[in-house]
């Protein structure tokens, strides 16, 4: 078993942000036990469908990086009305993809990787919108590539083939706890 863990990865990238920001009283963020079950199944599906080691890695790292930096940005109330009405479509777009996605993974036959790509090519647009005066064009890439790579119309059909049942189970399962708990 291989000793990556998105759980440790992301109190790393906490870690970072919060030390420059640690004047402003930034609360702690944590990612919780089922979301780090998701992200570390995404890591080795990721992982499988490159064939790189390296490159899952990347794709998970920005994705925290990505997620911390949101995070903080929100708690700190650096979002304007029409910001926060942006992260209120963010949230439903996403909360839509993950029903779909598990739709998709329990009712055989239903799969189509156009519909799951384009939902998650919306929630990148809106994001990078909703952060575009706060991050750096540095971080606007790390969305686009987190997007763009989990959005791979091959990717999508690889992970609903036969090869990647037990991967899409347990992202299926983490993606129903998440939404039953409110967190997606």
């Amino acid at each position: 078993m291989e000793s990556f863990s998105s759980k440790s990865l992301a109190l790393q990238a906490e870690k970072k942000l919060l030390s420059k920001m640690a004047g402003r009283s930034v609360a702690h963020l944590f990612i919780d036990e089922t979301s780090s079950e998701v992200l570390d199944e995404l890591y080795r599906v990721s992982k499988e469908y490159t064939h790189s080691r390296p490159k899952a890695q990347r794709v998970l790292k920005d994705l925290i990086k990505v997620a911390v930096k949101v995070a903080v940005l929100h708690r700190s109330g650096c979002f304007g009305p029409e910001e926060l009405a942006l992260a209120t479509r963010f949230r439903q777009k996403l909360r839509q993809g993950a029903m779909t996605a598990l739709s998709f993974g329990e009712v055989d036959f239903t799969f189509e990787a156009a519909v799951l790509a384009g939902l998650l090519r919306e929630c990148r647009d809106i994001l990078l919108e909703l952060v575009e005066h706060h991050l750096t064009p540095k971080s606007h890439d790390r969305i686009r590539h987190v997007f763009d790579h989990y959005s791979d119309p091959d990717l999508l059909s690889a992970l609903y083939g036969p090869d990647f049942t037990q991967h899409l189970g347990k992202i299926c399962d983490g993606l129903r706890k998440l939404l039953d708990e409110g967190k997606l």
